[in-house]
């Protein structure tokens, strides 16, 4: 195992990280902005560097100033978390140029997924099933001719990025000229890369993934998967694992196409192979995510497998800690609380916290870096704190998270907890028969109106 690893991230994810190296022995080195010399996992690292001003581009995406805190305090490693550099295959790179260990992928496993339509051509050639679509990055004369015979609503996809940015439905082909070009320009803002690609949008589906693990050398283990399904504008809101769309034979036959995937990538550490699985229960190949997601805490609580725990043990050439397909136990559901204001079409609302008083009790997890007094900035992603819980079936974990929500006390800024909340008591949720169209179909103004 290593004895000191750079934390390349911050927030909830870098706390995770230095707790998973504090029971593992290792010693853990937290970055920082000059907006995070305060913050949770600068005072709970062994060391901290500061790396910047708190623009990411000035501190957390800022390759080189990693690198030197990563050298200068004599790490064996880097973990990059998700978010920030996390799928970049040149810092990978320039980990492996300064001999510190990526803790995930290969740097060309990294390019090739995070390529939308290098990463579609990889999968068809491992034979998993893809949702029709262009073949590779197409221009607007291209893509309308497509959409035509594939037939609309068509979705454009920025080929080079995910998370939302750089997508567009479209109905109708009247739609198709103005979305092209917003799409691109927000892909090339996003991601220095405004090239789209075209896709069939599967109506009434939802959003499955498989979490992986690989040791590099064809080993994988698959931990089941997650229902991603309810989301706004693209992001996830509360994930459970089990899905109640998938039966034990269609789990068996999703596994086996992501160890399929993973073995032929010779994939190393911690991935996700996301689908979209439609109302007859066949299921598409959309993305891969090649790092350590947000919903992992579900997959843990069902498995018993330690993903983060996992990642380190792979990088540190000490394999994987199973082979095969994990059996899932009880169920588990996880609800992501933002610093957002409902009333202001969820905008960001950084502030003050005044109060924090997690819930507790059996069952109930919660993964956070905010205290009494911790301000939230302006510069970062708006997640304060997820809450997981864990039930013996999916009705009692419905109760212990409709308990645990109510017990959670965040003052100071506006939150999504009420939404959370409103979404749990609505029948679409309750009776598991929810897609990703759940959100749109649902007045949102009568939801997470409670303060």
């Amino acid at each position: 195992m290593f004895t000191r690893v750079l934390i390349a991230n911050r927030g909830e994810v870098a706390v995770r990280i230095i707790r998973a190296c504090r029971e593992l022995g290792v010693e853990a080195v937290a970055v920082y902005s000059t907006a995070d010399r305060d913050a949770l996992h600068v005072r709970l690292a062994d060391q901290a560097v500061h790396i910047g001003p708190p623009p990411p581009a000035d501190s957390y995406l800022k390759i080189p100033s990693l690198i030197a805190a990563g050298t200068t305090t004599g790490c064996d490693a880097i973990h990059p978390g998700w978010g920030f550099l996390a799928e970049n295959a040149a810092f990978a790179a320039a980990c492996e140029d300064n001999d510190l260990v990526f803790i995930g992928p290969r740097p060309d496993t990294i390019e090739t997924m995070g390529d939308k339509v290098a990463a579609k051509a990889a999968m068809a050639a491992a034979g998993l099933p893809l949702v029709p679509g262009s073949n590779g990055a197409t221009g607007f004369s291209q893509a309308k001719k497509l959409a035509m015979e594939i037939g609309f609503p068509v979705l454009l996809k920025a080929a080079a990025g995910g998370g939302g940015r750089g997508m567009r439905l479209v109905e109708s082909p009247a739609d198709l000229e103005a979305a092209f070009q917003t799409a691109a320009s927000e892909a090339q803002a996003a991601f220095s890369d405004g090239s789209l690609y075209v896709e069939k949008a599967v109506v009434g589906a939802r959003h499955v993934e498989i979490q992986v693990l690989g040791d590099g050398e064809g080993g994988v283990l698959t931990l089941g998967e997650r229902d991603c399904s309810i989301q706004r504008r693209h992001q996830k809101l509360i994930e459970e694992a089990p899905s109640p769309a998938v039966s034990n034979s269609l789990r068996a036959e999703m596994e086996d196409a992501a160890r399929r995937a993973c073995e032929s990538l010779r994939y190393r550490g911690a991935g996700t192979l996301e689908f979209l699985l439609d109302a007859e229960g066949h299921f598409s190949f959309i993305e891969m995510n090649t790092r350590l997601q947000v919903e992992h805490p579900v997959t843990e609580l069902v498995t018993g497998v330690d993903v983060v725990r996992a990642q380190l043990g792979v990088a540190a050439e000490e394999g994987l800690p199973a082979k095969g397909a994990v059996p899932l136990r009880g169920h588990a559901i996880e609800f992501r609380i933002n610093a957002e204001d409902p009333a202001r079409n969820f905008l960001p609302a950084p502030g003050t916290i005044a109060r924090f008083q997690p819930p507790l009790g059996p069952g109930v997890r919660v993964d956070t870096h905010v205290f009494d007094g911790y301000t939230v900035p302006a510069f970062y992603d708006s997640l304060l704190a997820k809450v997981i819980v864990w039930a013996e079936d999916r009705p009692a974990a419905i109760a212990r998270a409709r308990r645990a929500l109510s017990e959670f006390d965040v003052e100071g800024v506006p939150t999504t907890k009420a939404l959370a909340m409103d979404i749990i008591e609505t029948e679409g949720f309750t009776s598991g028969a929810y897609t990703t169209a759940f959100l749109a179909e649902t007045d949102l103004a009568a939801l997470g109106a409670r303060s």
